[in-house]
């Protein structure tokens, strides 16, 4: 909406510029006052419909397409040079300057925009376009890690170190879920909202809310892999799919699930630990626990300890397609 104030008012600063002109040199603009004005609103609606077709148009595109322009227009000044049109007539000549300027500065132009920051090394081979200071470790978040919350748990513990990035186009997904009538979105909303305070009560860590809104991408997973890609950030998310595209785009990303499953503690046949019943189990006698990763645990004869802890020894692992099972059998000082 901002921007839409500034180019109301640099509309009306044209009308008035045209009306002032009109007035200061009649010659020059024919007709009364109000062509002078309609002159000014049309300059101005001009230069507004260019700025919207250039959306989405950035600075670095912008300046790679000035090199490249520069590029073509210093080869095409060679070729001129080179006397190579030296038996045309003077208005073929300037035709043929015409187009090679023309000609090699359009091709400059595009290649440079479909080249990255690599292919200046052929130009300029002994010089590097990287910063001077340390590299920023960027930690682009997804809505998915956002709501789960464990990043925030992992940075609170020192584990993370870098700069998180917010997308405001990921702010405002939470923001809309957490205004959903659908009382689980609104939970997670919230949830998410929540998490993204406690990061930035951190004062170890920095957040930083960033504006861009990559439009010419439409679905909320090609934006940020498109933003991860002009940061050089590496993307967190819990979405399986997401990370396969990243995997496939070659864009570095974290997936807390699959670093969730890497972490989990390894269970032996005779280890000993305590564990919570929580419940009786299908089979006569059985009780079951739950370990802090999720792994159920069934133990044999301890279906009157449920909602104790109790000391168990572990028989034999069972692994299904949701993961891993664990039968384990009462110590002997709880099996009474």
């Amino acid at each position: 909406m901002s921007l839409w104030v500034v180019r109301i008012f640099f509309l009306l600063l044209c009308v008035t510029g045209g009306y002032a002109v009109r007035e200061v040199h009649p010659d020059m603009i024919g007709g009364g006052p109000f062509t002078g004005m309609v002159i000014g609103f049309g300059f101005g609606g001009l230069l507004i419909a260019i700025d919207e077709m250039l959306k989405g148009f950035s600075l670095r595109a912008f300046s790679a397409a000035t090199f490249g322009m520069m590029l073509g227009s210093v080869l095409a000044w060679l070729v001129d040079r080179s006397q190579l049109f030296i038996f045309a007539g003077e208005a073929t000549q300037w035709l043929l300057r015409l187009s090679l300027f023309i000609s090699f500065g359009y091709i400059g132009m595009i290649l440079a925009m479909r080249g990255n920051k690599e292919d200046f090394y052929l130009i300029i081979p002994f010089v590097r376009f990287s910063s001077q200071s340390k590299p920023e470790n960027l930690l682009l978040l997804d809505t998915s890690v956002i709501v789960d919350g464990r990043i925030t748990d992992l940075i609170e513990a020192n584990f993370l170190e870098g700069v998180v990035v917010v997308p405001r186009f990921v702010l405002k997904e939470l923001q809309q879920l957490s205004d959903s009538k659908d009382a689980i979105k609104r939970a997670k909303g919230r949830r998410g909202l929540d998490m993204l305070n406690r990061i930035q009560r951190n004062s170890r860590i920095e957040v930083k809310i960033h504006e861009a809104d990559v439009p010419e991408e439409t679905d909320v997973d090609s934006k940020l892999l498109k933003l991860a890609r002009l940061l050089d950030a590496r993307l967190y998310t819990n979405d399986f799919n997401l990370g396969k595209i990243c995997e496939l785009q070659k864009v570095p990303y974290v997936n807390l699930n699959t670093l969730s499953q890497i972490l989990k503690p390894v269970i032996l046949p005779g280890e000993v630990f305590s564990i919570k019943i929580a419940r009786e189990g299908k089979e006569k006698g059985q009780g079951v626990g739950y370990l802090p990763d999720g792994t159920m645990v069934v133990v044999n004869q301890a279906t009157h300890r449920v909602g104790s802890s109790v000391d168990i020894q572990v028989l034999s692992l069972h692994q299904t397609g949701a993961g891993v099972i664990v039968f384990a059998d009462l110590k002997s000082g709880d099996a009474a």
